[in-house]
């Protein structure tokens, strides 16, 4: 079994409450799940029995979140109808991205006023996550510093990420701030998809229209303020048809 460090918190808060509203992504194009994604999007496509944004909002709902901020794009209309036919324990709200996709970056700036929580939670709607003996939510928000943070990752370690082929995205320090990893390297760390954010990351200029978030973590890096957190459950990668698969067999496995 592969080793590592433990990243440090800053000042871990077990009582710390989770943030009462999340970001849940549910817009993109869903294309590495081709042929699934031809007539559904990638947040409906099941996995152990429901779909995909089932599984998030079931976490949000578990955490403490109240309400969430869905934004749609393709076949959105599914989307919206699929949340609309479901008591999800949330209130709903959607972000409209129909006539432009935003990337992740430009479609949190566009909810953003819809999003009365700061910080917040950002959730993928594709994550397939399990919590460990702490909420991975929850987690975070024991992680949180509002005096020195401005973005908390939820990271896996690359050891540890079920059916992910990637070399690793980030670096940690004995403190949890963060790092990328270089070009041609390898890093301890995969982002999960799941993140805590401060509406600072907002302040000042934006590109207009699509960008990513990328471009937020940045500044944050730059500055010192973007950190990680260390997922104690298991998480996969459910960014191809034949990953499924492979994540039903480890959860029926146990």
């Amino acid at each position: 079994m592969s080793r590592y460090r433990k990243p440090l918190a800053l000042r871990p808060n077990p009582g710390a409450e989770v943030p009462t509203a999340a970001m849940v992504m549910a817009a993109g194009l869903g294309k590495r799940m081709r042929p699934l994604t031809a007539t559904r999007p990638k947040p409906l496509i099941e996995v152990a029995g429901k779909p995909l944004i089932d599984h998030a909002l079931e976490r949000l709902r578990a955490a403490g979140v109240r309400k969430a901020i869905v934004n749609v794009h393709y076949l959105a209309d599914a989307v919206e109808a699929h949340l609309s036919a479901r008591d999800t324990g949330l209130e709903t709200v959607f972000s409209d991205e129909r006539e432009l996709l935003l990337e992740t970056g430009g479609g949190l700036a566009k909810a953003l006023p819809l999003i009365d929580a700061d910080p917040f939670l950002v959730v993928n709607s594709d994550n397939l996550w399990i919590d460990g003996p702490v909420d991975a939510l929850q987690l975070l928000a024991a992680n949180w510093d509002d005096a020195r943070m401005d973005a908390l990752l939820l990271l896996v370690p690359l050891a540890h990420a079920h059916c992910h082929g990637g070399r690793g995205d980030f670096h940690m320090n004995a403190a949890g701030a963060l790092k990328r990893r270089s070009p041609r390297g390898v890093a301890p760390f995969v982002y999960t998809g799941i993140q805590m954010m401060s509406k600072r990351l907002f302040a000042g200029e934006l590109p207009e229209g699509a960008f990513s978030t990328n471009l937020l973590w940045d500044r944050a890096i730059e500055a010192g303020r973007c950190f990680g957190a260390v997922h104690q459950g298991l998480w996969f990668d459910i960014g191809r048809p034949e990953n499924i698969r492979k994540a039903e067999e480890i959860l029926c496995a146990g």
